[in-house]
């Protein structure tokens, strides 16, 4: 709370209103125009995308895939909460200008593969996230549809990203029961704008929704 006085008057002002909400999510009727990506790898993702924006300013556009293949039968654990395999492409994000991951780091604008990897169970990443499940950005320009990436391959390829030693993430979340498809959500606590997709998979050829939720601003405590 902010406290100031205005022609007398003590005026109570909540910050995080006034600094956090003005961030928002619109609907990109169109697939992404980028150049030096694979035509194979563009054909791969959704016809309509969203745009994360604040004020006039876009902070990223981010497009899924069409057809996403899910886990059979896959139920949600403390352990992992989305039913991708480990190193699957899921979607694609733009970022027109330079931006910042999940930790912090600084990531330049451009085209990037989103992946799905689960966080490594050690000491270095306690406390770090209270979730397993993340995306791992990596150029698309050197990626490919039908590419099965290794783990610590895709590990090095997402950190030549960050420009550092850890790749360049961003934080799946679990997603909440709701009738929206799509919307952007403050989590005031951790000062975190989550995004919800809704993903279009399928599981032994039966299609299948799956609400995605995702940090698109915001970073680790750490």
């Amino acid at each position: 709370m902010l406290r100031v006085m205005i022609g007398g008057w003590l005026v109570v002002l909540c910050v995080s209103n006034l600094f956090g909400q003005d961030y928002k999510a619109a609907a990109i009727d169109g697939p992404p125009a980028a150049e030096g990506i694979s035509s194979d790898l563009l054909a791969q993702f959704e016809a309509q995308g969203v745009k994360v924006m604040r004020g006039s300013r876009t902070s990223s556009e981010i497009w899924l895939c069409k057809n996403i293949e899910t886990m059979a039968d896959f139920k949600p654990t403390g352990e992992r909460i989305y039913p991708f395999q480990q190193g699957q492409l899921i979607g694609l994000i733009h970022y027109p200008r330079k931006s910042n991951d999940f930790r912090n780091q600084e990531v330049q604008s451009g085209w990037y593969t989103l992946r799905f990897e689960l966080q490594p169970v050690d000491g270095n990443h306690v406390g770090t996230s209270p979730t397993r499940d993340f995306f791992l950005m990596s150029k698309a320009e050197n990626d490919q549809p039908g590419k099965k990436w290794e783990t610590k391959a895709l590990l090095a390829a997402s950190a030549e990203v960050s420009g550092g030693s850890h790749p360049a993430m961003i934080s799946l979340q679990r997603a909440e029961k709701s009738e929206e498809k799509t919307s952007l959500r403050h989590d005031e606590e951790k000062d975190w704008w989550v995004l919800r997709m809704i993903a279009k998979g399928q599981a032994g050829g039966k299609p299948m929704d799956v609400p995605l939720e995702m940090v698109v601003v915001g970073h680790a405590a750490e």
